[in-house]
């Protein structure tokens, strides 16, 4: 949770400038260029959930992926260098912040499209059932994204199918700028999966050690081949939409109930309560995390930019010499 934490800071100082938007102008001074979404605040639910999972498990993101990337095991060197734009980045530069995928560690990517990780989760997971693998794969999303098609064509194939997936809804009450309660009929997520004959379960999503306990169960029986699992995972988005979006359109208010209950502030408090506890492991923990942020940060700035010859690479052909 610290090193997510601790890359999102660096990140966000170093989009500042890189977009025109909310009243901000693109100035060209950014090192981190377009919308960057941070997870500031939502921490405690990749570090539990990831902590269950194998390097060959799968994984689909959001567009605010970051910390789900570095909690299945990516490089943070590579993965600061494709946010910067270079030429060592997982994706050679051309996938930024939204796109990041690093396949070795079975990140098949964060997506900029609202729910479209959902099916892409549900074919790898269908892949994996095929191959007759124990492996599983976990999907991430937003509790915006219920409120669209795929994700009840995903729910729904994926428990048609009993595919080995676990779907987890981070649900930061916010959907882009707009409150997600207001907009979103009945309970939410695990109501609707339940509807669907898909057991769920609710939980704290700011207590790491709830998250913990209860995706280690719903990760048991989606790797037993019990079928499809739904955690929903209650959390807040600290951060506006993107890094330049103050988030004017929420109360005040709201913001400082929610910092109270801060992840990695839970996490310290639960930690010293416990017998023999040491509070300098946490100012160490903090500090080695600063200083590999700090080195990532340093190693993209310093990294090349991709040749211009690259960007005719990675293209798709619909046959017939023409190249889109």
């Amino acid at each position: 949770m610290v090193r997510i934490r601790a890359f999102e800071n660096a990140a966000e100082i170093a989009s500042q400038g890189g977009v025109s938007a909310y009243g901000k102008a693109a100035d060209g001074t950014a090192r981190v260029r377009g919308p960057l979404h941070l997870s500031t605040g939502q921490e405690a639910v990749p570090t539990g959930v990831c902590a269950h999972l194998r390097r060959d498990d799968y994984l689909t993101s959001t567009h605010r992926g970051h910390g789900h990337t570095l909690a299945k095991g990516a490089d943070m060197q590579g993965m600061m260098s494709e946010l910067f734009g270079k030429a060592s980045g997982f994706n050679a530069g051309k996938g930024g912040s939204m796109h990041i995928a690093d396949f070795s560690v079975g990140m098949l990517g964060a997506n900029g499209v609202v729910a479209a990780g959902l099916p892409i989760a549900v074919g790898a997971a269908h892949a994996q059932k095929l191959q007759g693998r124990d492996a599983i794969t976990v999907c991430f999303f937003g509790d915006g994204a219920i409120n669209r098609g795929p994700f009840l064509e995903s729910l729904n194939w994926a428990r048609v199918f009993g595919l080995p997936v676990l779907f987890v809804c981070e649900d930061n009450r916010w959907s882009a700028t707009t409150a997600s309660g207001p907009m979103t009929a009945g309970e939410g997520a695990s109501v609707r999966a339940e509807s669907l004959d898909i057991p769920a379960v609710k939980v704290d999503g700011n207590d790491v050690l709830a998250v913990h306990a209860q995706a280690a169960l719903l990760v048991q029986q989606v790797r037993a081949g019990s079928g499809p699992r739904l955690l929903h995972a209650i959390t807040y988005r600290v951060k506006g939409h993107v890094s330049v979006d103050l988030a004017a359109y929420r109360k005040p208010e709201e913001l400082q109930a929610a910092l109270l209950t801060d992840p990695l502030l839970r996490a310290r408090a639960q930690y010293l309560a416990l017998p023999g506890s040491d509070a300098q492991l946490f100012d160490a923990i903090e500090r080695e995390a600063t200083a590999e942020v700090a080195a990532a940060v340093a190693n993209a700035d310093a990294a090349p930019w991709p040749d211009a010859a690259t960007a005719f690479t990675d293209v798709q052909t619909t046959g017939a010499g023409q190249w889109h």
